[in-house]
């Protein structure tokens, strides 16, 4: 944990998991051409394999690794977008059933996604305030329209949009990349979640304005106790930003510790790979040994080897 963190958060990480994925695998069948242009032989693709993560309250964990990793499609699992291929998911300490009725439904309300592209995941045609009021009205309980208006108003201001009134009004198309971003964290909170998703939310960012959004999300797990995901492929930001990191390198997790210990003192080399190649002008050389090796070309993911994936 980082010296700046309040008594509070320390308090939070104590607790048993909010969201637990045990030895989770995700797979997907897929068809090759053959040579003559015919459908070939059956292939598995596996994109995530036995993976298993904690997620606590008051703590951000972050998945690190490069594109085509897996670690979007471990996301998309704890989210219930996709249907793992094998293992388990605990929500409170309890197994998650398959993806329907009520229980499904109260696992959407405290499992929210934030995804990477803010204005793909933004109906154009809507206006900021449908956005936000939408999941109050699936999710909350029957409100008038002057209570609803107040619960987006209070939403918008707590994602540091202002004037909430001017902002309720506008359209996707009329704010900036940022702050459709945090239209997408207010829409999340709108249900009042336990667990937040974060899949490479910054990323498609202009650089000015990643540390805001990053440092809003912050305060929703340190300050607000809310269990978070983030997804990235910057080992940097995870050390800064996460209280644990987790590697992962063709779908599977390689490495995981205290994000202070994995990025000052990695013990496999895919991490230190990661941290050579990031800017990092606080690092002072903490890791020696000259440059770091080619990385070359991550394994077939439809015909993995056996063993570290990483050799």
């Amino acid at each position: 944990m980082k010296p700046d963190e309040s008594a509070e958060s320390a308090e939070f990480a104590v607790s048993a998991p909010v969201l637990e994925a045990r030895h989770v695998s995700r797979h997907y069948p897929v068809r090759h051409a053959g040579r003559d242009g015919l459908v070939g032989r059956r292939h598995v693709v596996h994109a995530a394999d036995d993976v298993s993560l904690a997620l606590y309250r008051g703590r951000i964990t972050a998945v690190v690794g490069e594109s085509g990793s897996g670690k979007s499609t471990v996301a998309r699992v704890l989210a219930r977008l996709e249907p793992p291929t094998k293992g388990e998911l605990l929500l409170d300490g309890h197994p998650v059933g398959k993806p329907r009725g009520r229980a499904f439904r109260e696992y959407l309300g405290k499992v929210q996604m934030i995804f990477q592209d803010p204005f793909a995941s933004l109906n154009p045609i809507h206006t900021v305030e449908h956005h936000i009021a939408r999941p109050l009205q699936l999710h909350g309980p029957r409100r008038g329209r002057a209570e609803l208006h107040a619960e987006v108003l209070a939403l918008l201001e707590r994602v540091s949009l202002t004037p909430a009134e001017q902002f309720a009004r506008k359209r996707p198309h009329e704010l900036s990349g940022g702050q459709r971003q945090r239209v997408s964290i207010a829409r999340a909170l709108a249900v009042r979640p336990e667990v937040l998703l974060a899949d490479e939310p910054v990323s498609m960012l202009d650089v000015s304005i990643r540390l805001g959004v990053l440092n809003l999300l912050q305060g929703l797990g340190h300050d607000d106790g809310l269990a978070l995901l983030y997804i990235t492929h910057d080992i940097a930001s995870a050390r800064y930003f996460a209280d644990t990191v987790q590697v992962m390198y063709a779908g599977r997790l390689v490495e995981g510790g205290p994000a202070e210990a994995v990025t000052q003192q990695p013990a496999h080399p895919y991490t230190r790979l990661l941290i050579d190649s990031a800017p990092d002008p606080d690092r002072r050389g903490a890791l020696t040994g000259g440059r770091a090796e080619r990385l070359g070309e991550a394994p077939d993911l439809a015909d993995p080897p056996s063993g570290c994936r990483f050799h």
